[in-house]
C-alpha cells in the first residue's frame, strides 16, 4: 500500500532568515570618525604659543631695539590699504601688529634690514580657486576619506552578510560547456553497469525513442559498492559522455550551521537542474544525508538531517518526470539508507559495483599502466591473479608504487620485481632485512613459516603455496603468501576446514619443532578463531547445532566495525552461545591436531624447508612444493565454474581480500 506523497513547498526560493546582530565595536566608529575630524581640523584654529598684539609705535621701537627676530609681511589686499604683520622676537614670544604697506625699500624696510630682522613676504591672497582648493583640502577631503574608509568596511560586512543569506544556495558544480574528459572506455570492467548508466544517458541524448515504446527514464539509478571501486569515476564517465548538464554535489555539502541550510541547497539544486532540463545530478556519499530516520518514539539525533533528507524526498518524486531529470546517488553504505529513499519511483535502480574480478583487475592495471614501461618480463595477467581483493584504487595504487621502486633502481623501466614489491609493499610495509632479529627468533621465525607453507601444499583445497620469506615487513616477522587459482564465489567446507589447519599450521610447527607456542602465532589464532566463529555461527557447520545462522550484522561493504558486534544484542540465548563457543573450541583444536599430524609426518620436509629459509630468506612457492614432491598447482580452465558476478557468496572471512590472514600468514609478536 503507497501513500500519496505531499505536495512540495511552493517555490524554488530558500527562506531567509534574519541576519545576525552586528559587532559590539561597531556602535564605536561614530566616536571614531568624530575624533579624525577634531583631529584633523581643530589644529588649525587652535594656537599653542601666546601672540601678543602691539601697536605700530611699539613695534617699530621694537625693531630699533633690536628687540624683533623675524617678520612675515603680507600683500596688501588693496592699494593703500593697511596689513596685519606677524613676528617673532628675540625672546621666542611671538606678535602681531598692523602697519601701513611696507613693500621693498620702503622705509620700515629699511628699517628691519638695518636691524637685521628676517623679512618674509608673503605671496599676493589667493584667487577664488586657490580658496576653493584650500577648502576642498582640509574640510572636503577628510570627509571623503572617512566615507571611502566606511564603505570599504560596509562592504566587508555586507559580504559576510552575503555569505550568510547565501548558505541556501546549492554548492553543485555544473559541468555544462566543459565537462570532464573521462569516458567509459577509461573505466576498465563493469560492462553491465556501464550498460545500466549508459542507457540513462541514451534516454536524456534521445528521449523519443523510449517514449515511442511507453517507457520513462529511471528518476534515479544508485551505485552502491565497496570504496575505491569507481563509483564517482563512473560519474564522471557520464558527465564526460553526456550530452546535458551534469551537476556534482557531494552529501555532506548540504548540511551546514544554520537551521534549515540543507532543505533549501536541495530546492536551489533542483531548481537549477529544472532550468536547465534535461540534467544529471550527482550526490556523491548520499548517505551523509540519507541516513535512516528516526522511528515513532525514538530521540531525533539530527533532525536537520532529516528535514534535508524530506525535502530531498519530496523533490525526487515531486518533480515531473518528463522534465528529463535523472539523479544519480554513490554510496557504499546502503543499508542505513532510509526505505523511502530506495522506493521505485525515486531510487529505481540499484546498479552494484563490486570488487573487480580477474578479467576486470587486468584491464584496470592495463588502464593504469598506459603511461608506464614495462619490462618484457611484467605480465599484467599475473599481476592480476597476486592481487585477489584489490579495488580500482588499490590497483592504481599497486601500479604508483611500482613505478616508484623503479625510480629509487635508477630506472624507467617497470619489471615484475617492481610489482612483487609494491604488492608485499601495500599488504605488509616495508620492508627490512632479517639482521633485526636474533639467531634463535629467525629460527623461530623460518620454522613457523614452513609449517604454514608445508600444510597447505600438503592440503588438497587449500589455495596454493605462492611464496614465503622471514624477511620483516611491518608488524610481520614473516610471511607465507597464498594465490587463489580461481575467483571463488562459494567456499565448501572441505576449503573452510583445511584453511583453519593452515592458519594453525604455524604453531603447530612450533609445537613439534620447538616443544611450546609463542607470541608469533597470535594473527593465526585470531583470524583462525573469527573463521570457526563464521562457521558455526553463520554458516551451520556444527552438527552439534544444526543449521542455524545468527550473522554479526554491520556494514556490507565497510566490514563489521571495531567490534559493534560483541556489544549488540544477542538473537539467542546464554546457553546457545555456550554451545557456540564449545563448538569453535572443537574445530580450532581439531584443525590444530590436523597440522600437527601433518607436519609429524613430514619432519625431514619441514626440516629442509627451514634450512632453505634461513640459506635463501625468500623461497618461491614452486620450491616447496618440489621439496614435499608434490606438482606445482596450475589454473585449468576447464575445471572452472562459472557463477555469476555479483552473486551472493559466503566468504569465510577475509580469505579473499589482500592482507588477510588466508592470503597472508604473518608471524608477529602478539
Amino acid at each position: 500500500m503507497s501513500k500519496t506523497p505531499a505536495t512540495p513547498p511552493p517555490g524554488d526560493k530558500s527562506v531567509r532568515t534574519a541576519p545576525p546582530q552586528p559587532p559590539g565595536w561597531s556602535r564605536w566608529l561614530w566616536l571614531l570618525w568624530l575624533v579624525l575630524i577634531l583631529v584633523w581640523i581643530v589644529p588649525s584654529f587652535v594656537h599653542t604659543t601666546p601672540t601678543t598684539v602691539q601697536t605700530y609705535s611699539q613695534f617699530t621701537s621694537d625693531v630699533a631695539a633690536h628687540k624683533v627676530k623675524s617678520v612675515t609681511i603680507p600683500s596688501p589686499s588693496a592699494e593703500g590699504a593697511n596689513v596685519t604683520v606677524t613676528g617673532t622676537f628675540t625672546d621666542g614670544k611671538d606678535f602681531t601688529t598692523v602697519t601701513p604697506p611696507i613693500t621693498p625699500g620702503s622705509p620700515l624696510a629699511d628699517s628691519l634690514k638695518s636691524a637685521g630682522v628676517s623679512t618674509t613676504y608673503q605671496a599676493p591672497p589667493s584667487s577664488l580657486g586657490g580658496v576653493v582648493f584650500e577648502i576642498l583640502i582640509f574640510l572636503v577631503l577628510p570627509f571623503v576619506a572617512l566615507f571611502f574608509i566606511f564603505r570599504w568596511m560596509a562592504r566587508r560586512t555586507g559580504s559576510s552578510l552575503q555569505g550568510v543569506m547565501g548558505v541556501g544556495r546549492s554548492r553543485a558544480q555544473v559541468f555544462d560547456a566543459e565537462r570532464p574528459q573521462t569516458r567509459f572506455s577509461d573505466v576498465a570492467g563493469y560492462d553491465g553497469a556501464k550498460a545500466e548508466i549508459s542507457e540513462v544517458v541514451d534516454f536524456l541524448r534521445n528521449p523519443t525513442r523510449y517514449q515511442k515504446a511507453g517507457a520513462m527514464t529511471p528518476r534515479g539509478v544508485l551505485m552502491v559498492g565497496p570504496p575505491g571501486t569507481g563509483k564517482t569515476l563512473l560519474a564522471r564517465a557520464v558527465a564526460g559522455e553526456a550530452s546535458v548538464p551534469f551537476f556534482s554535489v557531494a552529501g555532506s555539502s548540504f548540511v551546514e550551521l544554520f537551521v534549515g541550510v540543507g532543505a533549501a541547497r536541495v530546492r536551489d539544486l533542483f531548481a537549477q537542474a529544472r532550468k536547465q532540463a534535461p540534467a544529471i545530478i550527482f550526490v556523491d556519499e548520499i548517505d551523509a544525508i540519507g541516513q535512516r530516520r528516526a522511528g515513532s518514539g525514538a530521540v531525533v539525533s539530527n533532525d536537520e538531517r532529516e528535514q534535508t533528507l524530506n525535502q530531498l524526498l519530496s523533490e525526487m518524486d515531486g518533480f515531473d518526470p518528463r522534465s528529463g531529470i535523472v539523479v544519480l546517488g554513490a554510496t557504499n553504505r546502503p543499508e542505513v539508507l532510509d526505505p523511502a529513499l530506495l522506493r521505485p519511483g525515486r531510487f529505481d535502480r540499484q546498479v552494484v559495483i563490486p570488487l573487480p574480478t580477474l578479467d576486470e583487475r587486468a584491464a584496470i592495471l592495463a588502464v593504469h599502466c598506459r603511461d608506464k614501461k614495462l619490462g618484457p618480463d611484467v605480465d599484467l595477467d599475473v599481476v592480476a591473479r597476486g592481487t585477489p581483493g584489490f579495488s580500482g584504487a588499490d590497483l592504481a595504487n599497486l601500479a604508483n608504487e611500482a613505478a616508484i621502486f623503479a625510480v629509487r633502481d635508477g630506472r624507467d623501466v617497470l619489471s615484475a620485481a617492481d610489482f612483487d614489491n609494491a604488492r608485499d609493499r601495500i599488504l605488509l610495509g616495508r620492508r627490512e632485512g632479517s639482521n633485526v632479529l636474533l639467531p634463535e627468533e629467525k629460527h623461530a621465525v623460518a620454522v613457523h613459516e614452513a609449517g604454514h607453507a608445508l600444510v597447505a601444499a600438503l592440503s588438497d583445497h587449500a589455495d596454493p603455496v605462492a611464496k614465503v620469506t622471514i624477511l620483516p615487513a611491518g608488524q610481520a616477522l614473516g610471511v607465507t603468501q597464498q594465490l587463489p587459482l580461481y575467483e571463488r564465489h562459494l567456499y565448501g567446507e572441505d576449503y573452510l576446514t583445511e584453511s583453519l589447519a593452515v592458519r594453525l599450521g604455524g604453531r603447530a610447527a612450533e609445537l613439534v619443532e620447538l616443544g611450546q607456542g609463542s607470541t608469533g602465532a597470535a594473527n593465526d589464532l585470531a583470524s583462525a578463531t573469527e573463521l570457526a566463529t563464521k562457521m558455526v555461527r553463520e554458516f551451520g557447520l556444527s552438527d552439534k547445532l544444526g543449521p542455524i545462522g545468527y550473522p554479526q550484522g554491520g556494514s556490507v561493504f565497510l566490514g563489521d566495525g571495531a567490534g559493534s558486534g560483541g556489544f549488540s544484542s544477542r538473537p539467542f540465548a546464554e546457553a546457545t552461545q555456550a554451545e557456540i563457543d564449545a563448538e569453535v573450541a572443537q574445530k580450532l583444536r581439531d584443525a590444530e591436531q590436523t597440522a600437527v599430524s601433518l607436519i609429524r609426518a613430514h619432519t625431514r620436509e619441514l626440516d629442509q624447508l627451514v634450512a632453505l629459509l634461513l640459506e635463501k630468506e625468500t623461497v618461491d612457492g614452486a620450491e616447496v612444493y618440489a621439496i614435499v614432491g608434490r606438482p606445482v598447482p596450475e589454473r585449468r580452465t576447464d575445471q572452472l565454474t562459472i557463477v555469476p558476478h555479483g552473486a551472493s557468496a559466503l566468504s569465510p572471512s577475509d580469505d579473499a581480500q589482500p592482507g588477510a590472514a588466508g592470503g597472508q600468514h604473518r608471524d608477529g609478536v602478539g
